[in-house]
């Protein structure tokens, strides 16, 4: 199986507007960013690559499978939004343990994966706490864990360090550093490359001068 994103002469528009325009991209193995300013289109580039909204031009294949094939790419790929919210009035493992059941894991697997899970994103010891009992940091990682949990090989993560604390920034790169040394690429935007800019990581998107729509040139693997 291809163990990349493909994606040709792809274009998005919402009534006359064009989002995405002509897209000619391909992202393999490993960790890789987007960039732009507001309105340039990133999200709606993760929300097709997650089969969340439809192309209306192109071809885009995730791991060899066409982006079509909704329920097919959906298996095989982990989406934490921005913004997100779990079950506040249940436990860490609860929400975890009730999304493996949503997930279609067994209890056999579900007992396997969720301590390992939840041991690798530093939240352990916090298992009988209830979500809404997290700090920011803690429901950002809680929400990596529960991307992760069906182990796809696609993880896509939308502003991942949004309204973190510059420790908790820290934090949270090197966990989804660690996560994409087991999967096929994490699509990450700012302000989490902001970081990365000033480490010269070059963005793989820009905004045309002169059409609100987005145009990707190249796609550069941020440093580890």
């Amino acid at each position: 199986m291809s163990t990349e994103i493909k994606i040709e002469h792809l274009n998005k528009y919402y009534g006359k507007k064009q989002a995405l325009k002509d897209i000619d991209l391909t992202i393999p193995q490993g960790m890789f960013g987007l960039l732009g300013r507001n309105g340039a289109g990133k999200t709606t580039l993760m929300k097709v690559l997650a089969t969340l909204l439809q192309k209306n031009e192109g071809q885009v294949t995730v791991c060899g499978i066409p982006i079509t094939s909704a329920g097919a790419i959906r298996s095989m790929t982990g989406y934490l939004p921005q913004e997100f919210s779990m079950y506040a009035n249940m436990t860490v493992y609860e929400a975890m343990d009730y999304l493996g059941i949503l997930s279609g894991l067994s209890k056999v697997e579900r007992k396997e994966r969720i301590p390992m899970l939840l041991t690798k994103v530093n939240l352990q010891s916090c298992k009988r706490k209830k979500v809404k009992a997290l700090s920011g940091g803690m429901k950002r990682r809680l929400g990596i864990a529960q991307a992760i949990l069906h182990n796809p090989k696609v993880l896509i993560v939308d502003e991942p360090t949004a309204g973190l604390d510059p420790e908790e920034r820290v934090r949270f790169r090197n966990l989804l550093s660690e996560i994409a040394e087991e999967r096929i690429v994490s699509c990450i935007r700012e302000p989490f490359l902001l970081w990365w800019k000033r480490r010269r990581a070059r963005s793989i998107m820009r905004k045309s001068a002169k059409k609100s729509c987005l145009r990707l040139r190249s796609v550069t693997r941020l440093p580890e």
